[in-house]
């Protein structure tokens, strides 16, 4: 194939073309919304006006654009208000009031999250984020602080801040997802690892993964590779230097990819994603989407003891809060539960291709994309 071809069919398929060819309207995550409070907010503390829009940059490079639905500065503090838009995925927090209000701190502080009215804190462990703190994950606070820097840049502040991030009627909202079971208690989570809302189609989701099938068996790829999202992408990316037109943005849609795959075959597809959603193709599960499938934490227990666990430690797993806590009690026994899993996906992976000519591997990792566990390929 020509350099020239290879281009068009790399802009033809992997992640960005699946998302184009959805037909729908991405959104912002509550990550960026709360980016985006806390870059206006800052701003009017240090310069006494509020810019709006206010534009911040997304992990990706991104730079989007948000208007401002609430403001207010006094002599202490400066708040900021954006409504959440999730574009066409139906997202209980779309249209939500994402608020941040920022302090100045002394010296050498850093930046401090608050939780405010509607934002959770955690309560149990097996979260990314310790017990007791408000829950505002890890990429949001990254992204949050470097925006903070930029600001005290340009204004000349210290950077030294206590961000409160609130959302009105948060609590209420928390109620319709899975905060309470994991003990994240007072309100929603403050997420995404890119600050873009992927909206959810299950028709056109599947139509695009099958898309991307045929654009890299067009482009005459041997190796493809299913991913949960971003962070599994990158992962693959570099462990196999896979080419972009060979990705295909699975997401909750394991089913889909090894339906189609059956159907058309490749030599070789890697499964790689979040440990604990690939527990749940482990256990069978062809869709792993939070809503219609959940951890078995008595299979984890289970796939421990036969990695080597006593019952006690058999029992932690099972009663574990998160998957993630299962592997972690695992790990610090060296039970090596993340290659149990994986293996166990790929054998329900081989089961779902029913002899097709295709050799899998899957490799699990945790939500910075560290590798927790692999499978061989068979």
């Amino acid at each position: 194939m020509s350099s020239e071809a290879q281009g068009a069919a790399e802009a033809a398929g992997g992640r960005s073309a699946q998302l184009k060819h959805t037909g729908l309207r991405p959104g912002w995550t509550t990550g960026a919304c709360a980016t985006a409070a806390t870059t206006a907010a800052y701003t009017a503390l240090l310069s006494g006006e509020f810019p709006d829009p206010v534009t911040i940059t997304l992990p990706k490079g991104q730079t989007p654009s948000f208007a401002l639905a609430a403001e207010e500065l006094t002599g202490g503090y400066a708040m900021a208000g954006i409504v959440k838009d999730a574009g066409d995925d139906p997202d209980v927090t779309h249209g939500a009031l994402v608020r941040a209000t920022v302090r100045r701190l002394p010296a050498g502080s850093g930046v401090v999250f608050r939780a405010g009215p509607g934002v959770g804190t955690v309560t149990r462990p097996g979260l990314p984020l310790p017990v007791g703190e408000p829950a505002v994950n890890p990429v949001p606070r990254r992204m949050m602080r470097e925006h903070v820097a930029r600001v005290a840049e340009l204004h000349g502040g210290t950077g030294d801040v206590e961000i409160t991030v609130s959302v009105d009627h948060g609590e209420e909202i928390a109620r319709s997802t899975w905060n309470p079971r994991l003990g994240i208690l007072g309100g929603l989570s403050i997420l995404g690892t890119t600050g873009i809302v992927v909206p959810y189609s299950c028709s056109a989701w599947i139509d695009s993964i099958r898309r991307g099938v045929d654009v890299a068996r067009a482009a005459g790829r041997t190796h493809v590779a299913g991913c949960t999202g971003s962070t599994s992408e990158k992962t693959v990316v570099a462990e196999y230097g896979l080419p972009l037109d060979a990705l295909l943005d699975m997401g909750d849609f394991a089913g889909a990819v090894l339906k189609y795959v059956r159907r058309h075959p490749v030599d070789r597809l890697t499964i790689c994603g979040g440990f604990a959603k690939l527990s749940k193709l482990a256990v069978g599960h062809l869709d792993l989407h939070s809503g219609r499938s959940q951890v078995d934490k008595g299979f984890l227990a289970e796939l421990a003891r036969r990695g080597g666990a006593d019952e006690a430690l058999a029992a932690g797993v099972a009663d574990a809060n998160t998957g993630l806590a299962a592997l972690q009690l695992c790990q610090a026994a060296g039970v090596p539960l993340g290659d149990l899993v994986a293996t166990a996906a790929r054998d329900e992976a081989l089961a779902v291709l029913r002899g097709a000519p295709v050799a899998v591997d899957v490799i699990c990792i945790d939500r910075a994309g560290t590798v927790v566990g692999r499978s061989t390929v068979r």
